[in-house]
């Protein structure tokens, strides 16, 4: 088994949000076309909490506007950097206090989580401003170990109504850069690729983030084998 496959192939995604910033539509219905069957090697089994515009965008590729409060899991299959993804979508009904920055809900899904997808609408800055209390939130709840960073995407919806813009790019931009993550301003009504990609980069981040965890390990492995060797040479000269 290579060291990529031996890394575990299951990652765990959490979209966050206020209320109307689009995280559900926009991520799920872009996705749900196609039904493949689980890969069980080499795939990246993705779980993602969500409530419903971003999601709905992501897995069916339409768009739609109102979402039922029924808790559901969706499924399908995505190709990153020639490599299948099974991705899994759980789509779980949100309420502004169950996922308050403070609330034992959101506790939860940020120690379950291996990535995280915040969201916040560009026409919106309380919204954009939730962003800032997630991430402290994320890094006093998450026990990375030997991880040098969390892997985080912020996206910006709604991009297409820039006519009520009240947060700006650079904004959105400054913010992901003082917390070491990826950006991205999307349309989750307009754009599906520009969701595609958003997802695409959070498995990037899991992966490389995994990567760096397994190489430490590797190097203390070859040096603790090097002084077995000095070792069992000293002892062979006496």
């Amino acid at each position: 088994m290579t060291g990529l496959t031996a890394l575990r192939m299951d990652a765990n995604i959490v979209v966050l949000g206020t209320d109307n910033v689009g995280k559900s539509g926009v991520f799920i219905t872009q996705f749900i076309k196609r039904k493949p069957a689980i890969v069980k090697m080499n795939t990246c089994l993705i779980l993602i909490i969500v409530v419903l515009a971003l999601t709905v965008r992501f897995l069916t590729r339409r768009f739609i506007g109102e979402y039922g409060e029924i808790e559901s899991i969706y499924s399908n299959s995505v190709i990153v950097d020639g490599r299948q993804q099974t991705v899994n979508i759980w789509d779980s009904p949100y309420s502004q206090e169950g996922m308050s920055p403070d609330s034992t809900t959101l506790e939860k899904r940020l120690q379950w989580a291996d990535g995280f997808i915040l969201v916040y609408s560009i026409c919106d800055r309380a919204s954009f401003n939730n962003i800032s209390k997630l991430l402290l939130s994320i890094k006093a709840t998450k026990d990375y170990v030997g991880l040098e960073k969390v892997p985080v995407v912020i996206v910006g919806n709604k991009q297409d109504l820039q006519h009520r813009r009240m947060v700006l790019s650079e904004e959105g931009w400054l913010l992901a850069l003082s917390a070491d993550c990826q950006f991205y301003e999307v349309s989750a009504a307009e754009n599906y690729h520009s969701i595609l990609m958003v997802f695409h980069g959070l498995v990037k981040s899991i992966r490389e983030s995994r990567l760096a965890i397994k190489k430490p390990a590797g190097i203390k492995s070859i040096v603790k084998s090097v002084s077995a060797v000095f070792a069992r040479r000293q002892t062979d000269s006496l």
